[in-house]
């Protein structure tokens, strides 16, 4: 996100540059425009442990006098522990760009620290004057003057005073000729020796930008969306009444989830729920004496949020099953949803907490046309600080037991100002513990959401479907919010089948899972996903025999070995990015051509890994079409002179196929088969 258009600045120069007292908005050297900063420092910028940082800043001065920039990373004390190297990426813009990787989580800053650079100044100057004969002899004392300077300023290697000692020594000696003199000075060595410590004057350093940095799992996950209520529920052979899955027959489904390749089982809520006005199958509302209800209809004569469903077990049930999902490398996390069923313990003991309609009665939740008569709003302007304070006391006790990730249901029907309260206060106590946001919203919102503390967020990928919505919103995630919004690409939701799904067939899954699993480092899937459960509830984009309202045990084992499942597909590209650290950052992303419409292009590249995607869109017909690549782009430390000059070998990781590709390339995409190219940058000739 691009910062203020202006940033007061503190000039480090022994003389006042104003005659007057005033805090001059402007230091000696300008620096302006800088990124990441949110809200104009109000917030941190974010970042997750390893993640490549995009910084840059207009930086410029009077004249034509060179100047160098850094990007200084700072920790919480405000001591040094980073500093990057910026560069003017084109020429002319006065745009220095870098990257900075943190290695560890904790609350940073980072300041751009500006200077005129007087070697690059006299380099540019005497690259022109001497071969055409103008102060030839002042050149090159000016030369010998500044690297006789440079060689003995701190941070020089022995190795580099050796480069400067000999070009000192070439430099100086009057009898060689000029050019051979200069080319001594310049050279690629020369130039290396005086950058890891330049020759700065005028330095002036930007105000302190926040940053935060927070464990992987925060930005990088795979999620899988279960109800524990399923796994294991039966009906009984001889009356037909449903018994319910209990935490420790949902935990045989846990080494499944951990094999293809998931870091975090998602589970709705767990709590008792209401039993006035449940819903029946379908969000019906007739339910019949055995049905289980809506898990967000929360609360019972049972208990609230701070109580387990009896169903499922009891606290040590549950203890028992994070404890296993940890075992297999899995985190577990829990619903977050601030609501209440009509005979939750809050209702009587906390009126005030709801609101209260003229009839006496209180109002349900709606979103006109729809009324959930299963659940009461939650109405924080009567007691704000009581109710606060409340579900703060319930975060802290499901973090005691093992809950360290919270998916929040509905955040934006909230005041924005108790999130903000609510996250600081938790993470000042549990670094991390991580929110994600489930807010379908206008992206204000959404944006206020993310900037306020919510580590990850729901977002909008579930409904664009075609190239061109794609492409603008993979840009807007890149560019827009990328500083503070860590967008979670669930496939499907409970909520959620679009109908993309419900009639893309199994290529359309895959397609969705390649684009979710490769484009953004956070995806999700609810179960059912791999067994291509595509039919709707007539007229809407929920399931039918939606798993909400009812049980749905699944024998996910038998579609998996009669080959109907896309689990071996899921795990595959879970894989893929676990080995593929390209894949673990955001912002890396760069968007390429095809001729086709319905093909669309992207690439990621961190350090040596670059990968390639190439993705049919229709899920229904074969394409075939040239694709046409940015190599300066997939290739930055060639050149964009030279990227284009040589082929390259490229390894689809889906088909195990091997190709030679260049700047363009046929490709053809049976959805039928494999919809997707995921290629792998094997050599750079």
């Amino acid at each position: 996100m691009r910062g203020a258009d202006t940033v007061v600045h503190v000039t480090r120069t022994s003389a006042a540059p104003s005659p007057d007292s005033r805090r001059l908005h402007y230091g000696r050297i300008v620096i302006t425009d800088i990124e990441p900063v949110v809200a104009g420092g109000a917030f941190p910028a974010k970042a997750t442990v390893g993640e490549d940082i995009p910084l840059a800043a207009t930086v410029f001065r009077e004249g034509h006098d060179l100047i160098g920039a850094e990007a200084v990373l700072l920790d919480d004390a405000g001591d040094e522990i980073d500093r990057v190297r910026l560069v003017e990426r084109t020429p002319g813009t006065d745009r220095f760009v870098g990257v900075v990787r943190p290695r560890s989580t904790g609350r940073f800053s980072f300041v751009i620290e500006a200077w005129a650079d007087p070697n690059a100044t006299w380099e540019h100057a005497a690259s022109l004057k001497v071969p055409a004969g103008v102060d030839v002899d002042l050149m090159l004392a000016e030369g010998l003057k500044l690297l006789t300077a440079a060689e003995d300023l701190p941070g020089r290697t022995a190795e580099h005073r050796t480069v400067l000692a000999e070009a000192i020594g070439t430099l100086a000696s009057a009898d060689l000729p000029a050019d051979q003199r200069l080319a001594a000075a310049t050279s690629a060595h020369v130039r290396a020796a005086i950058d890891a410590a330049p020759l700065r004057e005028l330095v002036t350093v930007s105000e302190r930008m926040p940053l935060t940095v927070e464990r992987e799992l925060a930005g990088r996950a795979g999620w899988y969306e279960f109800f524990p209520r399923s796994e294991g529920a039966r009906q009984d052979e001889e009356t037909g009444r449903w018994i319910s899955g209990t935490f420790r027959t949902a935990a045989r489904r846990l080494p499944a989830v951990a094999e293809m390749g998931f870091d975090v089982v998602y589970l709705p809520p767990i709590h008792p729920i209401g039993e006035v006005n449940r819903k029946g199958p379908n969000n019906t509302l007739d339910p019949g004496p055995e049905d289980p209800g809506s898990p967000w209809a929360i609360g019972s004569r049972h208990g609230g949020h701070d109580a387990i469903h009896p169903d499922l077990g009891d606290f040590d049930d549950f203890d028992d099953f994070v404890a296993q999902a940890n075992e297999l490398g899995l985190e577990v996390a829990l619903d977050l949803a601030l609501q209440a069923a009509p005979d939750h313990p809050w209702v009587t003991s906390h009126p005030e907490w709801f609101t209260t309609q003229l009839d006496g009665t209180i109002a349900y939740a709606e979103n006109p046309p729809k009324k959930y008569q299963d659940i009461y709003p939650l109405n924080f302007d009567n007691d704000l600080d009581g109710l606060s304070r409340e579900v703060l006391r319930i975060v802290e006790l499901w973090i005691d037991h093992g809950v360290r990730i919270f998916r929040v249901d509905n955040p934006h029907t909230k005041p924005v100002m108790f999130w903000e309260w609510l996250i600081a206060s938790v993470n000042e106590r549990h670094p991390d513990v991580i929110f994600l946001a489930e807010a379908f919203t206008r992206p204000p919102m959404m944006h206020a959401l993310a900037q306020l503390g919510f580590q990850q967020s729901y977002t909008y990928f579930t409904w664009r479907n075609t190239r061109e919505e794609l492409e603008e919103y993979l840009t807007e995630l890149r560019d827009v919010s990328g500083a503070f919004l860590r967008p979670n690409f669930f496939v499907n939701t409970p909520d959620i089948l679009t109908e993309y799904l419900q009639f893309g067939g199994p290529a359309g899954f895959r397609i969705r899972a390649v684009l979710a699993a490769t484009a953004s480092p956070l995806w999700g899937v609810y179960a059912g996903y791999e067994l291509c459960e595509h039919v709707p509830r007539p007229g809407t984009e929920e399931y039918i025999d939606n798993e909400k309202y009812q049980y749905r045990p699944r024998d996910f084992a038998a579609a998996e070995a009669e080959g109907r499942s896309l689990a071996p597909y899921l795990r595959r590209l879970n894989a893929i990015r676990k080995e593929h650290p390209a894949l673990g950052d955001l912002r890396n992303i760069r968007l390429h051509s095809a001729d086709d419409d319905s093909i669309l292009v992207y690439s990621k590249r961190k350090d040596d890994d670059a990968l390639i995607v190439v993705i049919n869109l229709d899920p229904h017909a074969t394409r075939e079409t040239t694709v046409h690549l940015d190599l300066g782009e997939l290739f930055p430390a060639a050149g964009a002179e030279n990227a284009s000059e040589t082929d390259f070998e490229v390894h689809d990781l889906l088909s195990d196929q091997t190709w030679t590709w260049g700047e363009h390339n046929y490709v053809r995409l049976d959805p039928r088969v494999e919809p997707a190219h995921v290629l792998h940058v094997r050599t750079r000739p």
